[in-house]
């Protein structure tokens, strides 16, 4: 089941992995985010800047997660259907099969273009405050 391999050199396993470290990766990033903005807020206006912008950050992280697990979940029953030998296990054609993983696919990179967006404003909000 691990060694399921989802597209050329990226095993069942290797998602696994990512989603781990990238869990992780994130986890250590917005407390990061956090400690570098922390000197940035002199006043409740300042927070009721940077509030929303952590809120949507830390939302575009859980649904990234979310996706990812939904992914490995999708891939599990693939390779178990496929491990018994059984091409329609769950109902569903090859073709059928290839157009959920592009749909999920899509909405991954919609997640990621929605986190990359969400950082950039983080960004161009940090550099309007003054150095304390």
């Amino acid at each position: 089941m691990n060694d399921f391999e989802l597209f050329q050199g990226t095993s069942f396993s290797d998602l696994m992995k990512d989603v781990y470290h990238n869990s992780k990766k994130k986890s250590r990033q917005i407390d990061s985010l956090i400690q570098d903005l922390k000197p940035f807020i002199k006043n409740i206006g300042d927070a009721t800047i940077i509030a929303p912008l952590l809120k949507d950050y830390l939302e575009v992280s859980v649904k990234n997660d979310e996706q990812l697990i939904k992914v490995a979940a999708i891939v599990q029953k693939l390779a178990s259907a496929e491990a018994k030998g059984s091409d329609n296990e769950f109902g569903l054609s090859e073709l059928e099969k290839e157009q959920l993983m592009s749909g999920l696919t899509d909405t991954i990179q919609e997640i990621q273009e929605e986190s990359d967006r969400i950082s950039e404003e983080i960004d161009s909000k940090q550099s309007t405050f003054p150095e304390g």
